[in-house]
C-alpha cells in the first residue's frame, strides 16, 4: 500500500507513538525537544525508544542505558553518551574541555565542577548537532550515576534553539526529584483488547480461551510479561491443561523463565551474570 509506514507499529500505543514522532519532528525542524519516558518494568519503554530511533531519519543518534551494577560509578552514564563525539573536545571552551578531560580520566586534576560539566556536555551536544540533528536516547536511567541523571537534567532544561532531541526513558518513581518540570510522557498498561491481540500474535498453535483470558487478567496488560509467560508454558498447557488443579500458579513464571534460560549458559556465563547483579553496599 502507497504511503504506508514501513516502521513496525507498536500495538497500543498509537498516542505515545505520535508524541515521539512529534518530538523528532521538532528536531529534525532545527529546534530541541526533551521527553521523559516513564512507565513500570516492562511496560514497553525501550520499545519506545526504538520507535523513536526509527524515526530519526537524517540525525544522528547518541545512545546511552544505566546499568545498576555501575551507579556508583560517578560520570559513567555521561561517558557512554559522550564519548563518540570526543573527537570535539577541542572545540570547547578551555575550562570545560578540562572540566569534562577530567570527568572521563582523560587528563589528572582535581574533581570537577559540575557546574562546568554539564555545560561542557551541553556545548558538546551542540557542536555535534551543527553538522545534523542529533537524537540522545537513554534508557533505564533510573540505573544512572547520580551525577550524570543530574547533568543530564542539567542539560535537558538549558536546551534552547539546538536540533538536539533528549528522550530518558525511566521507571515509574524514579528519578523524579532530578527530572521535576521536564516534560513526561507516562505510559500505561495495555487494554485487554490489545494485550489479546499482542499475546495471539507471540502465541505459536492454539490458545485456549480460558488459559488466554487468565493470563490477561494477571498480567494486566503488561507487555513483557505477556511476551514472555507462553514461552514458559507447554503447548498442553497452552491448549488447555492450565486448568488443571495441579497446573502451575502465573506469579512468578516470568522469573522461572529467565531463571531456565540462565541455567542453559556455560557456568562461567552464569557465574558471571551473578557478580554484575551484585551492587555494592552504599
Amino acid at each position: 500500500m502507497i504511503g504506508r509506514d514501513p516502521r513496525p507499529q507498536l500495538r497500543g500505543r498509537l498516542i505515545e507513538c505520535e508524541t515521539l514522532d512529534r518530538l523528532v519532528g521538532t528536531v529534525q525542524a532545527g529546534r530541541s525537544a526533551v521527553m521523559v519516558v516513564r512507565g513500570e518494568v516492562g511496560i514497553g519503554k525501550t520499545a519506545l525508544l526504538e520507535f523513536a530511533r526509527g524515526s530519526a531519519s537524517g540525525c544522528r543518534i547518541a545512545r546511552a542505558a544505566g546499568v545498576e551494577s555501575e551507579m556508583e560509578l560517578a560520570f559513567g552514564g555521561l561517558h557512554q553518551l559522550c564519548a563518540p563525539f570526543l573527537d570535539h573536545l577541542a572545540r570547547l571552551p578551555g575550562p570545560q574541555r578540562d572540566a569534562l578531560q577530567t570527568a572521563f580520566g582523560l587528563s589528572a586534576g582535581h574533581p570537577p565542577d559540575r557546574f562546568l560539566v554539564g555545560l561542557a556536555v551541553l556545548s558538546l551536544l551542540a557542536e555535534v548537532s551543527e553538522k545534523e540533528p542529533l537524537v540522545c536516547l537513554i534508557d533505564d536511567a533510573q540505573w544512572l550515576d547520580r551525577v550524570s541523571a543530574q547533568t543530564l537534567a542539567f542539560v535537558a532544561r538549558r536546551l534552547l534553539a539546538e536540533p538536539i532531541g533528549l528522550v530518558l526513558a525511566v521507571r515509574d518513581f524514579s528519578l523524579e526529584t532530578e527530572l521535576v518540570g521536564l516534560p513526561q510522557l507516562a505510559v500505561g498498561r495495555l487494554s485487554d483488547i490489545d494485550a489479546r491481540a499482542l499475546l495471539d500474535s507471540v502465541t505459536p498453535g492454539r490458545l485456549d480461551e480460558r488459559v488466554r483470558d487468565r493470563i490477561v487478567a494477571e498480567t494486566q496488560g503488561n507487555p513483557l510479561a505477556l511476551l514472555e509467560l507462553p514461552r514458559g508454558l507447554t503447548p498442553a498447557e497452552l491448549a488447555g491443561g492450565f486448568g488443571r488443579p495441579d497446573a502451575r500458579p502465573l506469579a512468578g513464571q516470568i522469573e522461572q523463565s529467565f531463571l531456565r534460560r540462565v541455567e542453559s549458559l556455560p557456568a562461567e556465563t552464569q557465574q558471571l551474570l551473578l557478580c554484575s547483579s551484585r551492587r555494592p553496599n552504599r
